[in-house]
């Protein structure tokens, strides 16, 4: 029966998922090869394991009649909703990644996609960050993105350079300290 006919309402129906950082337009979506096998893993997660499982509790709570209050139906919908969107964003992410090995750049002298960068600001503090994709930041870890501005301020930077920053405060002087790429 169509929900026209019944007192369903579509209450949650708006995607309840944040959505991930976009591309800027005209750039590519580089990626290691860890972050895009990362990728892969989740969606494959996704697809078979979590989603399958979803639509077995959603498919017992409908037939248990009543869906209005009936929480697991209601949260089953939900979450399968955000399982789909999900799949959707990733499915296109990896179409359209670019995974770059750092371990084969040629320059090691110069900052570029990869590189574990220690640099020093202005009051002498020292900060380690490696340059990667967009899906792949982690600033806890100090996994930045490449179109992030610390980072379009390093690249093709080499060690010793000083470099502007431009902040919400004004423009920075951080200095290359340390260039190296791991695999």
């Amino acid at each position: 029966m169509s929900k026209a006919f019944t007192k369903e309402t579509d209450e949650g129906d708006e995607d309840v998922s944040a959505e991930p950082a976009k591309l800027p337009a005209g750039t590519r979506n580089y990626i290691t090869r860890a972050g895009f096998d990362s990728l892969q893993a989740e969606l494959n997660n996704l697809a078979r394991v979590e989603r399958p499982r979803v639509v077995e509790t959603v498919s017992w709570a409908a037939g248990n009649g009543d869906r209005s209050e009936n929480g697991d139906y209601i949260y089953g919908k939900r979450r399968l909703r955000e399982i789909d969107s999900r799949i959707r964003f990733l499915t296109k992410r990896l179409e359209i990644a670019e995974v770059v090995d750092p371990t084969q750049q040629k320059d090691r002298g110069r900052v570029f996609f990869g590189a574990t960068v220690t640099y020093e600001d202005g009051r002498g503090q020292a900060r380690t960050i490696t340059i990667v994709g967009i899906d792949e930041t982690d600033t806890d870890r100090g996994r930045v993105s490449w179109i992030s501005p610390v980072a379009r301020a390093l690249l093709k930077a080499r060690e010793g350079d000083a470099v502007e920053l431009r902040t919400p405060a004004g423009v920075e002087t951080i200095e290359v300290v340390r260039i190296r790429y791991e695999g």
